[in-house]
């Protein structure tokens, strides 16, 4: 970790944050049309591909302000080992919480939020130091744990008006994330010569690159 890659991902998570809250307010002037077009609905194959659009829209202004803060902080937590790497977590959870909340979601109860992306987050930095087997990421895992360990009671089945399967899914996502990216050692990512990298190769060169 290096002092830029932290900068990067303050303002990275600071742009992210002014383009949910720009959405929001034209989401509200427009009586939050947006919802219904972007949000998912279970099983609605037309809404398939809003998935990747839903975490960006949110129902009311108490919603997307009690998602704020975390998301801030554990995005930042996130995405400090680099943003080409965080880019492929945020895709990864995106798609496993979206896509439990299309199959599994009961009703035809839309579903919109960054919420899923804040569980995705979560458990990632949970696990990612054990996975890695880095001492300074299991410390932060720890820190995260306990800051913000009572979020998990939302993610419990159940739960009366809460996605708590977006959640679940967000968090099981974050987990298969932190397992897809691990780090490699040497001798696993040692490809033949001229053979085709890694996407650990990939990552590292973009890393390299200051992305």
């Amino acid at each position: 970790m290096s002092v830029r890659k932290v900068r990067d991902a303050v303002v990275l998570m600071g742009a992210f944050l002014a383009l949910i809250w720009i959405l929001q307010v034209f989401n509200w002037a427009d009586g939050y049309r947006l919802d219904p077009s972007f949000g998912i609905l279970p099983r609605n194959v037309g809404h398939l591909g809003d998935i990747f659009t839903a975490p960006f829209l949110h129902f009311s202004w108490q919603h997307i302000e009690g998602n704020s803060v975390p998301l801030f902080v554990l995005g930042v937590l996130a995405a400090y080992r680099g943003v080409a790497k965080f880019l492929l977590v945020t895709l990864i959870v995106a798609f496993v919480s979206g896509l439990a909340v299309w199959l599994f979601q009961s009703g035809n109860e839309l579903t919109v939020g960054a919420s899923g992306l804040i569980f995705g987050y979560f458990g990632y930095v949970l696990v990612r130091g054990i996975v890695d087997r880095n001492l300074f990421d299991i410390g932060i895992g720890i820190v995260a744990g306990l800051l913000y360990w009572t979020i998990l009671e939302v993610a419990i089945p159940g739960t009366p008006g809460i996605s708590w399967i977006g959640h679940l899914g967000g968090l099981s996502g974050g987990v298969v994330a932190a397992w897809v990216l691990r780090a490699r050692t040497p001798g696993q990512v040692t490809g033949r010569a001229g053979g085709s990298k890694s996407a650990a190769d990939l990552l590292r060169e973009l890393g390299d690159m200051g992305l």
